[in-house]
Formats: structure tokens, C-alpha cells, sequence
């Protein structure tokens, strides 16, 4: 609780007790010089509680903003000690003030849960030159300079580690919980937090183009784009608020005219201020987006604001590219076929992996990667057993290895050196990619390697189905029988191949007529390839792992956590803080209007009204709170 928090609760319990024990005494007490011991009283409490309402109101007037709810408790309040209803008067600027605690108290709350995320930002970077340790500010630091990060310290900027091994704790940027391993090579990020090692890192990103200052800028411009029910409880105010003020003016003069009852009907327009009031709607329903944006942050889900938020629980068709989105994006060992009886799949396998380890291409990469796991051997010993080495450009790696040469690569090797066979198969007619091994007469086998499932993916469709998304489509670049498989294997019914990023415009441009005209179109990417898709749809996510530019830029919303099953999760947020503002626009507007009703009959007094203003929005808040939890 903030230093202002707690000054204002100790302003308002101490009014409040002053309060009750004056209601005492003139309950107790009923003599007459008591009634200006209580009015003294009674004014001090008041100018205690209503100093700043007052200094608002009058602010706003000289602003030309006069009719808002400062405006509107001045008015009754002071109408109310005219009237001499003092208790009445304090007890509405009282019970109002009361209410304004749990609002910022609850927008504090709420805000929390963002700071989380706002913590991230570096305050230094110890950055080396001339040999020497410099600590500086991250904004000083320059792409291609060499900074040292010690354990506990935050990773200032994107870079890649020269030196040291560590764990890294992601949370505030991803909601992962597990520290990740990384060494010498690996990409690191911004804002991740230093937990074992000393780094050494290579700068690749100025401080502002760097992944924490995109997320900050992303946080605070979160609540930028307002939602419809916003904009529609703004446009509301400008009008609802000048409707009931000239209603409580003709409340007054009218009545009061025939029946010459000034006192009664001035005291019942008054109570029709206090609870015109619209502050729980001007409250609570932007708190409750509030509450939905910080709670969707926790879970590592970034919304760029409530208009997305609001979107999402319309969301009737959504598109999902594959790699990347649904897979890992990296190739996993499959199958290992050896074709030779001599040659075990290990044998066969250390000899791919040694003749692939000089290479950078991703499906080297994959199967030095599987071997050495597998082994326990590093990449550089692989390469002491080569005598000769050569790449085929489009083709593979021709190598020399204990005197023998081996081909390593795709079927063009083959058809190339002639050693095709029509008990091979043909990379057409498997599902994945066929890296064939051969020596100089004979084709000795091949692996089979295909990207890699996400392994949440196949629960991310079917809580999607869960959630009523109506159609599910899978867009791709890959050959068909790639998409058919990963299809299959995640109960995706319908699916696109062979697409490149125009295409997958055109596809989405199709489904759009499928929709109705209320409903909205989502599409999930890597916000890399997928960037021109994630603009055209409604609503654009990206799966943002390792926070890509492209990622933070194109999108609406982005899965820090590199996880599917959170879109699902964004969707269940959404509808969750839709119903909750849904039930504060209903609760408040029928509250009011049948207190406004009974306000005007006569039969609502001033602490009825206090209840219909404050108390209302008290409820509304405490409900908009809900948006937190996103459980």
C-alpha cells in the first residue's frame, strides 16, 4: 500500500469515527445547545474529507468540465448542510470518499501485477573497455561492445553469450517458472534475470531496440485502445450527467412551486445528485479491463490493449500457422534406417552426425545435436575423425571419415552420384525430411526428421473447440503430406499447404466471408514470415518465446511463453472480464434507476442515495477485482 493510500485510510477512519461518535451524542444527548457543538463538528469533519472533492470540482469548472462527479457531491453536499441535513451531508462525502479508497486501492491492485513486468528494466550495464569494467546506462552501450552480467544481475540487452555458462530465471518476461540453461553461443535476452554463472555477452541490440524496452513500451500503451463498452460508458457519461442534473433542477423548481414545500423538494433533488452519479460505470468497467490486462500479463500473455481484450470473446474462426506456432520450428530426429546389414542405426547415425558437424544448416544442426545427446560426445571430437570434407552446395556433404568417404544429404545426392534404388524410398512419399547416407557404391541408410510438435498443441485445439471457436483452420508452407500429418496428429480437420506469406493473405481474406458480421478472425503466428497475416486479421497473435521485433511489432497480443494452450487461456480471460463488466452495467444502471425512481417519490432519503452512488460502486469495484484472478 502506497504512503498516499495509507494517509487517506487514516483521513477517512478517523472522520469516520468522529463521525459515529457525534451521531452518538445526539442520540443520547438531545439538548439544544448540543446542535451547534455538532454543527462546528460536523463542518470540521467535512472540510477534513471534502477539501480535495472541492478543489476538484472547482478545477474542473474553471476547465469548463463542470458536470462530473466532484461537481455532483459538492453540489448535494452542500445543499444537504443548507437544508440542515448535516449528518446527511458528511455522510455522503464520507461514504464517497470511502468508495475513491477501494477504487485506487483496487487499480493499485491491479496495476501490480503489470509492474511485475515493468520491474524488468535495467537500471545498469557494466559493460568492459580497455580492458576494463564500466558501469553505465544500458542506453550507453553500443551493438558489437561486450558487457559482463554477474549472478543476481538483470541482462541489460539482447546479445549472445561469449563467455560462461548459467541459468536464467524468464519469468517476468514469459510466466515460465523453470530457470533455462544456456552456454557459450546461446541468444539471451533482456530482462531475464542472471541466476548461477558469470556471462560475458556480445551486444547485438541498441538498448531501445531491445526486447525489455519493446515490452515496456507495449505495458504502457497497454490501456491506449479503449473497448467498445469504454467508449460506449464515455459517450454515456456525456450525456446521462447534464439529463439528471436538469432533472433534479426541474425536481426542485416544480414541485415546489405548487405546493410551496421548498425544504422536501430540494432535499429529494439533492438525493437525486448523489445517486446520478455514474461512478461505478466510470470506475469499474475500465478497472475490469485494467484487472484483465494485468491478470492476462501473469500468465505471460501480453495484450496491447482492452480493445483486443473485448475482441477476443467474439472471436468465431481462428487460422494458426504451423511452424513455429504449433511446432517448435526445429527439426527433431524421427527415424533412423540403416540399409546395410554391417551397419548398426548408431554407426549410421555417428557417421551422418560426424560428416554434418562442420555445417550451420538446421538439419546438421538437428542431428549432431541428436547424436551428441544420445553419446555424450562433443561436436568438436566429431570433427578429429574427418580427413576431408566438402559441401555440394543444394545437395549435402561429401567426407572422408577413417579413410572411407560417405555422402551425407537429399536425393539429388543420390540421383547425382547414381546411386538411386527402387527400394529406397522417395522423400516424396515420407512425412518429414529424408537425409539419405551413402558411401561411394551403395546407399547405406537414412533418417527421417521432422519439425517438432509443441507438446501443449494438441490441448491448445481441443480447449479452443472447448471455448466454441467454430472453425479451426491450419495455414502452411509445407508440402501436404507434412500439413496432413500434423493435422492428424492434432485433430485439426481443416488445413492449407504449400503457401507462401500472399497466399496465406488470400486464404484469410476467404475466410473472412465465412464469419458473421459480428464475429472476429484471429490469426496465430511467429510474427516473423506472418507479419503482412497478423495485420489483415482482426485479431493478430504472436508467439513471441524469444521476443521477436517482429513479433511485439505486428501483433495485438503475444504469448511470451511460446505456448498455444495460452491462446485459449487469452479467450477464457476475455470472456471472463466481459461478463464481469456485463454484470457492473446492469447491476449499476438498475440500481440507480429505481433508487433515482424512489429518490423522486419521496421515498429514497439521503442515505439511500449514498448507498445507490457509493455503495454501488463499492460492489462494482469489489466485482471488477474478479478480472484478476484468471482462474
Amino acid at each position: 500500500m502506497s504512503k498516499k493510500l495509507k494517509k487517506g485510510l487514516i483521513r477517512i477512519i478517523i472522520c469516520a469515527v468522529l463521525f459515529i461518535l457525534i451521531k452518538l451524542a445526539e442520540y443520547f444527548t438531545p439538548i439544544a445547545e448540543l446542535k451547534l457543538l455538532s454543527l462546528i463538528l460536523y463542518l470540521a469533519i467535512y472540510v477534513s474529507i471534502s477539501h480535495d472533492i472541492i478543489k476538484n470540482a472547482c478545477m474542473n469548472i474553471l476547465h469548463g468540465n463542470t458536470l462530473d462527479e466532484n461537481f455532483l457531491m459538492m453540489i448535494a453536499s452542500i445543499g444537504a448542510f443548507f437544508i440542515g441535513s448535516y449528518s446527511e451531508g458528511v455522510a455522503v462525502i464520507l461514504f464517497y470518499q470511502i468508495g475513491e479508497w477501494f477504487q485506487s486501492y483496487a487499480v493499485g491492485k491491479s496495476r501490480n501485477s503489470i509492474k511485475e513486468l515493468m520491474s524488468i528494466r535495467p537500471d545498469y550495464a557494466v559493460v568492459l573497455r580497455d580492458g576494463a569494467e564500466d558501469e553505465v546506462d544500458p542506453d550507453e552501450v553500443s551493438v558489437g561492445e561486450t558487457i559482463i552480467v554477474r549472478p543476481g544481475e538483470k541482462i541489460p540487452l539482447d546479445g549472445v553469450v561469449v563467455e560462461g555458462t548459467s541459468s536464467l530465471d524468464t519469468m517476468a518476461l514469459t510466466g515460465e517458472s523453470l530457470p533455462r540453461d544456456i552456454v557459450k553461443g546461446d541468444e539471451v535476452i533482456s530482462g531475464c534475470v542472471n541466476l548461477s554463472g558469470l556471462l560475458k555477452i556480445s551486444v547485438s541490440k541498441e538498448f531501445g531496440e531491445s526486447t525489455v524496452s519493446k515490452i515496456l513500451e507495449l505495458v504502457e500503451n497497454a490501456t491506449d485502445k479503449k473497448a467498445e463498452s469504454e467508449n460506449f460508458i464515455s459517450k454515456f457519461a456525456r450525456y446521462y450527467t447534464p439529463a439528471v442534473v436538469g432533472a433534479a433542477i426541474l425536481l426542485a423548481l416544480i414541485p415546489s412551486l405548487i405546493t410551496g414545500a421548498w425544504l422536501t423538494w430540494i432535499y429529494r433533488a439533492l438525493s437525486f445528485l448523489v445517486i446520478s452519479c455514474p461512478c461505478a460505470l466510470v470506475i469499474s468497467i475500465p478497472l475490469s479491463f485494467f484487472g484483465g490486462i494485468g491478470g492476462a500479463g501473469r500468465e505471460g500473455i501480453l495484450v496491447k490493449g482492452s480493445s483486443f481484450l473485448e475482441q477476443l470473446d467474439k472471436a468465431e474462426i481462428i487460422a494458426l500457422d504451423k511452424t513455429g506456432t504449433l511446432t517448435k520450428g526445429k527439426f527433431g530426429v524421427d527415424r533412423i534406417c540403416s540399409l546395410a546389414d554391417e551397419l548398426s542405426e548408431d554407426k549410421l547415425l555417428n557417421i551422418a552426425a560426424t560428416a554434418e558437424s562442420y555445417s550451420s544448416h538446421p538439419i546438421a544442426v538437428s542431428i549432431v545435436e541428436h547424436y551428441t545427446k544420445l553419446s555424450g560426445t562433443d561436436r568438436d571430437i566429431l570433427k578429429n575423425d574427418i580427413d576431408d570434407i566438402a559441401e555440394l552446395a543444394g545437395h549435402g556433404i561429401e567426407a572422408v571419415i577413417d579413410s572411407h568417404r560417405y555422402f551425407v544429404g537429399n536425393d539429388k545426392l543420390l540421383k547425382e552420384r547414381k546411386l538411386s534404388d527402387t527400394d529406397i524410398p522417395s522423400a516424396s512419399d515420407i512425412t518429414g525430411t529424408v537425409v539419405y547416407i551413402a558411401d561411394e557404391y551403395r546407399v547405406l541408410g537414412y533418417i527421417i526428421l521432422s519439425d517438432i510438435i509443441k507438446p501443449d498443441a494438441a490441448d491448445a485445439i481441443s480447449g479452443l473447440t472447448a471455448a466454441g471457436i467454430k472453425r479451426i483452420v491450419m495455414l502452411t508452407g509445407d508440402r501436404k503430406a507434412t500439413a496432413e500429418a500434423v493435422a492428424a496428429k492434432l485433430g485439426i480437420k481443416e488445413y492449407y499447404s504449400d503457401l507462401l506469406p500472399a497466399d496465406k493473405v488470400d486464404r484469410v481474406e476467404s475466410l473472412y466471408k465465412d464469419k458473421s458480421p459480428s464475429g472476429k478472425l484471429i490469426f496465430v503466428g511467429d510474427g516473423i514470415n506472418d507479419a503482412p497475416v497478423l495485420a489483415r486479421a482482426d485479431i493478430g497473435i504472436a508467439m513471441g518465446g524469444l521476443g521477436s521485433d517482429a513479433a511485439i511489432e505486428a501483433a495485438d497480443i503475444v504469448i511470451m511463453t511460446d505456448e498455444p494452450g495460452k491462446i485459449a487461456k487469452a479467450v477464457a480471460i476475455s470472456r471472463k472480464t466481459l461478463r464481469i463488466v456485463h454484470e457492473n452495467i446492469v447491476f449499476a444502471i438498475g440500481i440507480k434507476l429505481l433508487v433515482l425512481l424512489l429518490a423522486a417519490l419521496g421515498v429514497a432519503t439521503m442515505w439511500a442515495a449514498v448507498f445507490a452512488d457509493v455503495g454501488v460502486a463499492f460492489i462494482a469495484i469489489l466485482n471488477a477485482m474478479r478480472a484478476l484472478k484468471t482462474s
